[in-house]
């Protein structure tokens, strides 16, 4: 009897499984993600469901009554929907009014600028501020030219970059501009593109400073007014705000499950934030990235799947001016982190799918890059390493995996923080493929046999 014979004998008497390929996960999901893509693909409730809520409340700003509502409306629309354990958690959250404001130019003509105060910033004194305008262009250019600073408006005309380096204006012009002694501070709006469109967003300050008043113009304000500063001319500005901070005030957290069936204590979560800037209508920041996620939820519920997992959609607050909402979220369930399998936010605008950036073990990414392969079909499906998003932050710090989802971003600064990010820029198709994309993945990271890796 010849060797091969006698191994082909041995290999019979084996179980087939020892003899078998075991399937991918990119083949064991292939037709449950086909299904869940056609069902996504043939419905356009997100972007209905968004349309409602952006149009009945509008912008919705930590602090006011419209965040409320809509919070408010969501509980009641998650239970309508058919999720479980739908319930609200408290947070409190900073209440910054924007209050009456205004800029003109009053010299060498008038003219309004537009503007919009930045979030966190004092107001000016009860008849505004009128001075000579100082020009710069980086805080190098700044520190150079501070003796000419004292008792001026200084305007940051910064092109923007890229949103991490150009936003550090924003963010910290007003104490730089205070300890060169300016008495206010304009900033060139942090975007690439510009329709005479100011956009807003979150400032500090340093107690080691004055606090002064921070406002964003419009790039092309901030152009005319360097052009007019080197030609000589002396541009003077009159600042208006009414600006004040009140005390905190409580807000909450939103969130439903669709509760697994074999690990039910296992969670994977995704998200977006609820609230937005008072500008606007909050349509792409952030409200469709928590309908996104929320429908992707309802879209399982409604198919009938249930993963081994349960899976929660959560609504986080002060995401814009705080991010209270991920903090009280981190510490409410803490003690859950250990079993949280995955933590996924849409926070990138719901623009067309590119996939996700995951930030977690070598031996996780690679198994969700197998999942990524089942969204190829949409041109969803590229998982880049370095992923996740604000409110998930505090999760990623504890070890828990973490994604957040890949669009199309080459139009998001266009609108962001501004009073363009309104429900036309965004179209049915594209927020149903990040349906589509959000539920293939959430599904079957909760499905798997075994967790995530660490």
């Amino acid at each position: 009897m010849t060797r091969s014979l006698v191994l082909s004998m041995l290999l019979a008497l084996l179980p087939a499984t020892a003899t078998a390929q075991q399937p991918t996960i990119a083949e064991r999901y292939q037709p449950i993600a086909r299904e869940i893509i056609a069902a996504a693909l043939g419905d356009s409730s997100a972007y209905n469901r968004l349309g409602a809520m952006v149009d009945w409340f509008g912008p919705r700003l930590s602090g006011s009554d419209a965040l409320e509502h809509a919070i408010t409306w969501m509980e009641s629309e998650m239970r309508r929907t058919g999720l479980q354990n739908v319930h609200t958690e408290p947070v409190m959250v900073p209440h910054w009014v924007r209050g009456e404001e205004s800029a003109e130019l009053m010299a060498p003509r008038r003219r309004r600028l537009p503007m919009l105060g930045l979030g966190g910033s004092v107001g000016t004194p009860a008849g505004g501020i009128t001075a000579k305008v100082l020009v710069v262009s980086s805080f190098d250019d700044l520190q150079a030219h501070a003796a000419a600073a004292r008792g001026r408006i200084v305007v940051f005309d910064v092109p923007f970059t890229s949103y991490g380096a150009t936003v550090q204006y924003r963010v910290n012009g007003a104490v730089a501009a205070a300890r060169a002694g300016a008495v206010a501070s304009l900033v060139r709006s942090v975007t690439p593109y510009s329709l005479a469109t100011p956009h807003t967003g979150n400032m500090h300050y340093n107690d080691s400073v004055p606090k002064i008043p921070h406002a964003a113009i419009t790039v092309e304000d901030a152009e005319m007014l360097a052009r007019m500063q080197a030609r000589g001319d002396t541009a003077i500005v009159h600042l208006t705000m009414h600006a004040k901070t009140l005390p905190d005030a409580p807000s909450r957290n939103v969130m439903g499950e669709l509760v697994g069936t074999e690990r039910p204590d296992e969670v994977v979560v995704l998200g977006g934030h609820t609230d937005s800037w008072d500008v606007g209508q909050g349509a792409m920041d952030d409200g469709g990235g928590v309908v996104v996620a929320w429908e992707a939820v309802a879209l399982l519920k409604r198919m009938g799947l249930r993963p081994r997992r349960t899976i929660r959609v959560v609504g986080w607050v002060n995401e814009e001016n705080g991010e209270r909402g991920a903090e009280a979220y981190h510490e409410r369930h803490h003690d859950e982190l250990s079993r949280t399998v995955l933590a996924i936010e849409s926070d990138a605008g719901v623009f067309r799918p590119e996939g996700f950036g995951f930030t977690g073990s070598d031996s996780a990414f690679a198994i969700v890059r197998q999942i990524g392969r089942l969204l190829e079909p949409i041109g969803a499906g590229v998982i880049a390493r370095g992923g996740g998003g604000a409110d998930v932050a505090p999760l990623g710090a504890d070890g828990v995996p973490m994604m957040g989802l890949n669009v199309d971003g080459s139009h998001y600064f266009w609108y962001h923080h501004s009073d363009a990010d309104t429900m036309d820029k965004l179209d049915p198709r594209e927020m149903a493929m990040c349906v589509a994309t959000m539920a293939v993945m959430a599904y079957i990271v909760a499905d798997l046999p075994d967790p995530l890796p660490r």
